[in-house]
Order: C-alpha cells, then sequence, then structure tokens
C-alpha cells in the first residue's frame, strides 16, 4: 500500500477508481451467473473555508428608477455588512459499494465496502449511516467484505483483538457468523488475493488486490499526481514504517 494516497486530494478519485477495478476485476470470472455492480450512495463532506479558493466579500452595487427625476436612474451603493461570519460549507461526495448480485434474481450476494474518512469519523452522519448499513447487512443473508486503506479514524468494531497494522481487509461470511475472517496488512506485505464468497455450491471468486491495486495506480495517473517528497499525510507513521517508506522512494528517486 502507498500512504500518499490517503491525501484528501487524491483519496477520493483513489475510492472510485478503486471500486470500478474490483468490478471488472469480478465480473470477468463470476458472469454470466452473477454480477458485480458500483452502487452509488452520497453524502456531504465539510470543507474548511481556507481550502476553498477566490473567497471573497463583493460590494454591489443597485440600481432603481427614481420618481424624482423624468425617467432617471439613480445609482444607490449598498451599505457593506460590518461583520462577516461564514456558514458550513459542504460539498457532495460520492461513495460506491460493489454489490455481486446473482443474475437471475438479482438477489444481493455480497457488498463490497471500501470505507472513506467520513465513515471513521465518529462526528460525521456518514459514520452513523454506515454503522447502520454494516448491521443490516451482518444481519442478512449476504456476505460483507470491508476494506479499510486509510490508517486514521475509528475502524469497524470486532469483538475480539487482532494484530495492530495500518491496514485490514475483513470477510464475514454468512453462513460462518459471527467469525470473522481478518487480513492484517504491514506496508511490507504483499497484499493478498481475497475469496469473494458467492451462493452455495458455487466455489468463491478471487478478488487479487495487488494486481487490482497496480492497475488502479497507473490508470490514476497517480506516479504524476503524487509529490512524493513531504512525509506522508497524518496520521503519523511509527518510525520503522518511515525508515520502510524511505528507502522504497530512494530506489525510485
Amino acid at each position: 500500500m502507498d500512504p500518499y494516497i490517503e491525501d484528501p486530494e487524491v483519496w477520493s478519485d483513489f475510492h472510485g477508481g478503486l471500486a470500478a477495478e474490483i468490478r471488472t476485476h469480478l465480473n470477468t470470472q463470476i458472469q454470466p451467473h452473477y454480477v458485480a455492480r458500483m452502487t452509488p450512495r452520497v453524502t456531504y463532506e465539510i470543507i474548511e473555508i481556507t481550502e476553498k479558493r477566490g473567497v471573497r466579500p463583493d460590494v454591489g452595487v443597485w440600481e432603481h428608477p427614481d420618481s424624482s427625476s423624468m425617467g432617471g436612474v439613480a445609482t444607490v451603493t449598498v451599505t457593506p455588512a460590518p461583520v462577516l461570519s461564514t456558514v458550513t460549507l459542504e460539498l457532495p461526495l460520492e461513495l460506491f459499494t460493489v454489490e455481486i448480485r446473482e443474475t437471475k434474481t438479482m438477489r444481493l450476494v455480497t457488498a463490497i465496502e471500501i470505507l472513506s474518512p467520513v465513515n471513521k469519523q465518529p462526528s460525521h452522519e456518514a459514520f452513523a449511516e454506515y454503522q447502520r448499513k454494516r448491521r443490516a447487512l451482518l444481519r442478512s443473508m449476504t456476505h460483507l467484505i470491508e476494506i479499510d486503506f486509510l490508517r486514521g479514524g475509528t475502524r469497524p468494531p470486532l469483538e475480539e483483538p487482532v494484530p495492530p497494522a495500518p491496514y485490514y481487509v475483513m470477510l464475514s461470511r454468512e453462513n460462518k457468523r459471527p467469525r470473522v475472517e481478518v487480513w492484517p496488512l504491514q506496508f511490507q506485505d504483499k497484499l493478498p488475493v481475497l475469496p469473494v464468497p458467492l451462493l452455495q455450491p458455487d466455489p468463491d471468486a478471487k478478488l487479487d488486490l495487488g494486481a487490482v491495486l497496480a492497475h488502479v495506480y497507473q490508470h490514476g495517473g497517480y506516479a504524476t499526481l503524487i509529490d512524493y517528497t513531504p512525509t506522508p499525510p497524518p496520521p503519523r507513521l511509527a518510525k520503522k514504517d518511515l525508515q520502510y517508506i524511505d528507502a522504497l522512494l530512494k530506489l525510485v528517486r
């Protein structure tokens, strides 16, 4: 994994590209009995006013007919407000789930959730929305895969502790709950080939996360887009992880 992809300026684009590549990767294996689709949902992201360019107060000039003159027009300058404040600036943010459905019935078989920062911020409405959706999926007959490629924020809860790692993938098979399969991913780990459950007796599909991310990285132009000069975006990395990443970057600089 590349921690620089977690930069807010990159993540939203990466999230959509990852969902699209997962859909493509799976559809080459599971058709014609199943189909993978991208299902969007829209939430709103709060933008700091300092992030928005070109925000400045304007003084308007109004014109209206002057009844004291013979059809003339008088110019009246609006009195500027003595105080300026701000309101919360929210922009729409589109998030995607990859859904695998049985073609004949369109039954939802497996949901693949790619977590975004708003899903992991307890103060954001999208956090509560995702928790409700997650509970509904875990109560259903749908398999659930959660891909967490973000180090920050609050992770989806598990009843038993797992080894610490910057990234995780979790698989909850509907026929094996409450047991959950967990892949803790360190920076030096090769990304796994994940099993993607289908309906019995069909065998699992295979999701090669390493191949998928390589395609997303190449097609998204991230080698050009990302500035690898500063340290990775927060949260702060452990010293051993910084040393490992710096050693990798020296090979390509």
